[in-house]
């Protein structure tokens, strides 16, 4: 069963969300380029500790414990990060003002030296993510993977939503379809599907105008027993 042209799962997800304008009330839209070239290293390397944390974790308790992240993380200061020896990371993982885990505590000063080593190519983070066209967005999701850390499957995608990248996201309703669609089989993270998935979006991008942020959206509200948190 081949991928359905994108009119078709617009019309399907007004229809279950009663009606056009209720449908584009539940749809968010992406930052531009522009912006996301403007966004501070530090509010990425921010984004990267929260959904790391997240992972596999209650959300909103690492939502209430935030502000206190902050804190102990001197704002996600790049520089200041990167001055942290082992024995101060050791300690902040003891922290009860944060979730005591040691090895997530590593990853902030980890992707702030990713962040650092792209800062000798860009004049920041942000250019260089706003530097991935739609048509290439899982490179970026792979670049992620492969010099981040624990930034693979959705924690990387999820990061850049969460700062207004243009993405799509694998919500369990977008994985189905796509799974039913034929357009994905196997492992979701294999560079075959990912590329296939991208490949999908891209045609669904050229047949819409619209972004990949809003095609994602409309696609997991046409499709399975969807949460509006989940697309």
């Amino acid at each position: 069963m081949a991928a359905e042209p994108f009119s078709v799962i617009f019309n399907r997800a007004v229809k279950r969300k009663g009606g056009e304008a209720a449908l584009s009330q539940m749809i968010s839209q992406p930052l531009t380029p522009l912006e996301v070239a403007a966004i501070p290293d530090h509010r990425f390397l921010a984004e990267m500790t929260k959904k790391v944390f997240q992972s596999g974790f209650v959300w909103r308790v690492i939502e209430a414990k935030w502000p206190d992240f902050e804190t102990v993380f001197f704002g996600f200061d790049i520089e200041k990060v990167l001055l942290m020896p082992d024995e101060m990371l050791e300690q902040k993982a003891t922290d009860r003002r944060i979730v005591r885990n040691y090895k997530k505590v590593m990853t902030v000063r980890e992707n702030a030296l990713m962040i650092q080593d792209i800062r000798h190519h860009y004049d920041n983070f942000g250019t260089f993510v706003a530097s991935f066209p739609s048509e290439r967005i899982v490179e970026l999701w792979l670049y992620l993977k492969k010099h981040g850390a624990r930034l693979g499957g959705n924690t990387g995608p999820y990061v850049l939503r969460s700062c207004g990248v243009d993405t799509f996201i694998f919500s369990r309703d977008t994985e189905d379809y796509l799974r039913k669609h034929e357009v994905i089989d196997g492992s979701l993270t294999s560079q075959r599907s990912l590329k296939a998935a991208n490949a999908c979006f891209a045609q669904w991008q050229q047949q819409s105008g619209l972004t990949l942020q809003e095609i994602s959206q409309i696609l997991a509200y046409s499709w399975g027993p969807n949460d509006r948190h989940q697309a």
